[in-house]
Formats: C-alpha cells, structure tokens, sequence
C-alpha cells in the first residue's frame, strides 16, 4: 500500500506528518512523493486562517476526483476546531483532529478493508490529557532534527483559534525528550530545534520548566547545537533568561513573538505585554549573552480591527527600531471562531495589503543592513542543503543564512567560515584555512 502526505501549516504540523508517515511505514506502508499515485491520500490541515481550510477541501477536492477509489483522510487542527463543519466534508472517506493521532491508521484500514464506508473519529481535547507521543527519527532536512515537546496553548489570544484545535498545554516528560535526543545523536543529527505550541509553558503542568530541558538536553552527547522555537516574551522571567544564556550549546537566536509594535493594538489583540515590556524583554536577552551577539526574528500582523495609520507607523517604527533578522509579516486574516471576528472598524482588505507591503519592505532593507553588519565576522555554519560538489547552504548559530565554499566537506558538519557579501537572501561565506 502507497500513501501521500500533503501537510499545511507550522514546523509541529511537518514533525507530525513526519510521525505519521513514521507509523504508516512501520506498518507496511510505502510513503510517496507529491504526484505519485496512491491508495491513501491525507491531509494535516492547519486552521490558523480561513484560507487554510479552503486549501484543505480544494486538495481533497482534488485526490477524490482524480483517484476515486482511494482512501482520503482529513486530519489535524481543522476537523478539531471545527468538527461539524469538517465532518461534512464530502470528499473526505477518514475524518481525524489533532489528537490520538496513532488510531488514523486503524481508522484507514477500517475503510480500505470495507469495515466501514466513512470514519469519522474527532477526540475532543480536555483538561489533564497527556502529552501524545509521536517519535520521529527521521527528518526531511536531514541535518537537523525537530523536536516536539510540548502541545496546546492556554493563552486566549482575540485572533487566535489555536487554543480550540489544539486544546489545554501539555508537556511531553523530559526522559521521552532525553531519550529520543540520543537517538538522534546517534544517527548523526548535531542541531535539534524544540518545538511546541506554547513552548514557555513547557513544565507549566509538570513542575518542571523549559530552562532545566535546555540544560539536560545540552549534556546529551552529540548534540552541539540547540534552538528554540517560537516564545511569548512575558513567559520569559529572569531566573529563565539567565539559565538560558549559560548553556553553550543554545543558540543566540531567538523568536520573540510580537505581533504587534503599538501598544494599543497588542491591547485588542489580547496580548499579555506591551510594546515596552517587549522591548525590555529582548535588551535583557541580549545582556545576558554578554559579548555574544544576539539575533531576533519575530512574526508582525498588520491590519488588526481598529488599527490607526497613526498605530501601523507606530508599530512600523517599533519593529525597525528592534532591528530584526526576520520578520514574517502577515496582513490580518479574519478568522471564524475567534473573537477578533466580530471586532468593529475592521480594516478593508486593499489597507491590509498595503500596509503588509510596506511593512515587508521596510523590514527587508533592516534585515539587509543586519546582514551586511556582520561581514568580515567568522561563525559556525551547519552546512544544509549541498548546491553542488563544494556549494552548501546553511546557518550561523544567529540564524543569519548563507552560502558556503566548502570543498571535501558534507552536509551536517559544522564549519567554521568567514562571513562575506549579502546577496539579498544568503551571506557568501568561505571556509577558514
């Protein structure tokens, strides 16, 4: 049996579809590129927007049209969010959520064997579940590995429907972690990225906290490098920052949620911080690595009901004033379910775009001079995707991307390189003699 994964959405929504196509193969399954015919066609939606579940149905649309008699399942945030809506889905035979992922593969074979003609098996979360475990040995990137340990958010954010797909925060145990961090080692990986939902609340429902699995993660052999995923600035206290700065595997690179730089659109927005706080929050960071530099990347929405043009310039300024690495700028996107939905002085669609645009054009031009700062400078570099015989991509610890003259080396080491010319999206580096 062949199957064929098309997955939407956020680095948890790939390290899951990694896990299930993990647990199809174990069972006999053959897992097949984009294309290629198969007996099961599944989905891992993301519902974050409207748009996500459109292109959802469209691709199911699709599978069921051009492969009549294969087996089309839907699964993840979407059908959790909103169970009635998906359930109804014509084109989807298997119909799962976001939780008890292990029973989609019963679930599939009920319907390929003829057991059923549908399936529809949505869990709802609740409070106390456990952690679902989801090993994953095996990445696409090959050289470095995701690491899933934590899920659902607690927060009730007015924009938001992660919450209702993804239920109440659970943290993965630490020796799960420990365990499938040696693993990893052992088949080579020498970076790993911790990813979750809600990453600083992990230990918030264990008694334990994100600090301590930093430090044990760092003294698991092998393991060189560590990054962290995205982190909500007022969940980082000072006993944090500093416990996070004094392990030298973490790289300085942090994404610092933002969403926002006026303070009375975080305000609507449901935001726990200020601009300000936010702003102090990142200054600490920085000091704590002392001469180490630090680099920051961060998500902006724009357009947010009730937004000013005086409040976009005041956000625009913030945000150029942080001098970002990155910053993914997303014009506001009116989601079902969420409160933000039936916010007055919503913001019409063409101000929405225009603002996004200048907002990415501005950021760009920081991002270039960030970049160009550092030329001259030397750094580690993991190199990633080969280009050619001695052409690789990769990143420095700071996440600053580059290209990389590396001859008789291979994907996975660590190099060390001086860092020259931004070309508009990499560094040009070469490897030091």
């Amino acid at each position: 049996m062949r199957v064929n994964f098309y997955t939407l959405g956020c680095k948890v929504n790939q390290n899951e579809t990694g896990a299930l196509a993990q647990l199809f193969e174990s069972s006999g399954y053959t897992v097949v590129e984009p294309g290629e015919e198969a007996d099961v066609y599944v989905v891992n939606s993301c519902t974050v927007t409207n748009f996500g579940d459109q292109k959802s149905r469209k691709w199911l649309r699709r599978q069921k049209r051009e492969h009549p008699q294969a087996v089309t399942v839907l699964t993840g945030c979407y059908p959790q969010a909103f169970p009635e809506e998906a359930a109804a889905i014509p084109e989807a035979d298997v119909v799962t959520g976001s939780g008890n992922r292990h029973a989609i593969l019963e679930d599939v074979e009920k319907v390929l064997h003829g057991e059923c003609e549908r399936v529809v098996d949505i869990r709802p979360h609740h409070k106390g579940e456990a952690f679902e475990e989801l090993p994953l040995d095996k990445f696409a990137e090959h050289t470095r590995a995701f690491v899933k340990v934590e899920d659902g958010c607690n927060r009730q954010c007015a924009y938001c429907v992660i919450p209702r797909a993804r239920g109440p925060v659970r943290s993965r145990s630490e020796a799960s972690i420990l365990d499938e961090l040696q693993r990893l080692a052992r088949a080579g990986y020498r970076e790993v990225v911790l990813t979750a939902i809600s990453l600083p609340s992990y230990g918030s429902d264990t008694g334990t906290g994100l600090a301590e699995l930093v430090e044990h993660a760092a003294a698991v052999p092998g393991i060189e490098r560590i990054r962290l995923g995205s982190l909500d600035p007022d969940m980082l206290d000072d006993e944090t920052i500093r416990r996070l700065a004094a392990v030298p595997q973490l790289c300085p690179q942090f994404h610092l949620s933002l969403q926002s730089g006026c303070s009375k659109t975080l305000r609507a927005m449901r935001r726990p911080y200020t601009a300000e706080q936010y702003a102090d929050i990142a200054e600490k960071l920085r000091q704590a690595f002392g001469q180490t530099p630090v680099s920051f990347t961060t998500d902006v929405i724009v357009g947010f009901p009730g937004e000013t043009e005086a409040d976009f310039e005041e956000s625009l300024r913030f945000v150029l004033g942080q001098r970002f690495l990155k910053v993914h700028v997303f014009p506001y996107s009116r989601r079902s379910g969420t409160p933000a939905y039936d916010f007055p002085d919503q913001v019409p669609e063409h101000e929405k775009e225009a603002r996004s645009r200048r907002m990415g054009e501005a950021v760009e031009r920081v991002r270039a001079e960030v970049a160009r700062a550092m030329q001259g400078q030397c750094a580690d570099v993991l190199l990633e995707t080969p280009l050619s015989a001695t052409l690789f991509t990769g990143y420095t610890p700071q996440y600053l991307p580059v290209l990389v003259n590396a001859p008789g080396r291979r994907s996975g080491e660590i190099v060390r390189v001086t860092l020259g010319e931004w070309d508009g999206q990499r560094c040009r580096a070469a490897v030091k003699g």
